[in-house]
C-alpha cells in the first residue's frame, strides 16, 4: 500500500475513533430522562397538574382571593358574569391543555361571539373567541396572542362544538442588564399549529406591565359571554 494511502486511512480511522469517543462522552454526560405515563390517546400525562376535571373549582379563586363563582353544570365550568378566575397555584414555563366551547352566537358578531381568554401568568393572553365564519381584527381572533400575533390559520370549529388548545409557554425573564429576555408561545388549536414559537415580551392585559416574573397564576377571562371550559391540565417545564 502506498504511504499516501496509508496516511489517509489512518487519518480516517483516527477521525472515526474520535467521533465515536465523543459520542460516548456526550452520552455519558446526560442524565436518564424521567419516565412518565402518557396515558391513553387523549388522556392526561402522569406528571400533569389537573386544574379542572369537571367536579369543582377548588383549585381556583376570584380576583379577591375568594372562591371562584363560575357555574359548574354537567362537568363543565361556565362563565356567568362573576368575574375572572385564577388558579391558586402559580406556574412558569409550561405545557397547557384547555378544552373550551363558544356559546351559540345569537345575534352577536366579532368580539361579541363567545369572547373569553386564557392568560398565562395572568398577563399573556391567548384569545378564546368564536371565529367560525365570523370576522374580527386578525390579532384578536381565536388563537391570537392578543394584540400581538394573529394565528397562522383559522382552525375554529362551529359554536357549541368542543375545541382544544395545546400551549407551550416560556415566560419572558429579566436579564443581567435590566432588560428582558423574550419568552415564547407555541399553540395548537384542534391539533393544528397556529402560533409557531412567537416571541412575548410584555403583557397583553390592560393593566400596566410590572415587569417579567418567573411564575404566575393561570387566568380564565369573564368577558360577559357564557363560554364553557372542561378538562384543563398543565405540565410545568423545568
Amino acid at each position: 500500500m502506498h504511504d499516501t494511502m496509508k496516511r489517509t486511512n489512518l487519518k480516517s480511522f483516527a477521525a472515526a475513533a474520535l467521533g465515536a469517543a465523543c459520542l460516548v462522552a456526550q452520552g455519558a454526560e446526560w442524565p436518564e430522562p424521567p419516565v412518565i405515563n402518557p396515558g391513553p390517546a387523549g388522556g392526561i400525562p402522569s406528571d400533569a397538574v389537573v386544574l379542572f376535571d369537571g367536579r369543582d373549582l377548588a383549585g381556583w379563586r376570584n380576583a379577591a382571593g375568594e372562591g371562584a363563582g363560575w357555574k359548574i353544570e354537567d362537568g363543565v365550568a361556565i362563565v356567568n358574569g362573576t368575574g375572572n378566575i385564577f388558579s391558586r397555584q402559580s406556574f412558569g414555563a409550561c405545557q397547557l391543555h384547555v378544552e373550551w366551547a363558544a356559546p351559540l352566537p345569537g345575534d352577536q358578531q366579532g368580539q361579541g361571539r363567545g369572547n373569553s381568554g386564557i392568560y398565562l401568568q395572568g398577563r399573556y393572553e391567548i384569545q378564546v373567541l368564536d371565529s367560525y365564519h365570523s370576522k374580527t381584527y386578525p390579532d384578536g381572533q381565536a388563537g391570537a396572542l392578543y394584540g400581538n400575533f394573529p394565528p397562522l390559520v383559522n382552525a375554529c370549529r362551529p359554536p357549541g362544538v368542543w375545541q382544544t388548545y395545546d400551549i407551550i409557554f416560556h415566560p419572558p425573564l429579566p436579564d443581567d442588564q435590566g432588560g428582558i429576555v423574550p419568552g415564547s408561545f407555541t399553540v395548537l388549536h384542534n391539533g393544528v399549529l397556529i402560533q409557531d414559537h412567537v416571541p412575548v415580551t410584555t403583557a397583553t392585559t390592560a393593566a400596566a406591565f410590572q415587569g417579567p416574573a418567573a411564575e404566575g397564576p393561570l387566568m380564565l377571562q369573564d368577558h360577559g359571554n357564557p363560554a364553557r371550559y372542561k378538562r384543563i391540565w398543565i405540565r410545568p417545564l423545568k
